[in-house]
């Protein structure tokens, strides 16, 4: 098999795998509470609340008032 036939969806694949990596994140509230996310939350919604998946895989919804920082987990 030609090497430039193989290499082209190679690159493909490895480039979609990293793609997919996610970016673990600590959203902590006013009140000290922390959830580590697997990726970042997403943008507020119109209703003014954040919503992301913590690692457990358990569903958070915060007010965005009550969220002091995101950052990404170092």
């Amino acid at each position: 098999m030609n090497i430039k036939t193989f290499g082209l969806p190679l690159a493909i694949a490895a480039f979609l795998a990293l793609a997919g990596c996610s970016t673990p994140t600590v959203v902590t509230l006013q009140n000290g509470t922390q959830y580590l996310t697997k990726d970042m939350p997403k943008t507020k919604t119109k209703d003014g609340f954040f919503e992301f998946e913590d690692i457990s895989g358990a569903k958070v919804r915060v007010n965005a008032n009550d969220v002091s920082t995101i950052r990404r987990e170092d």
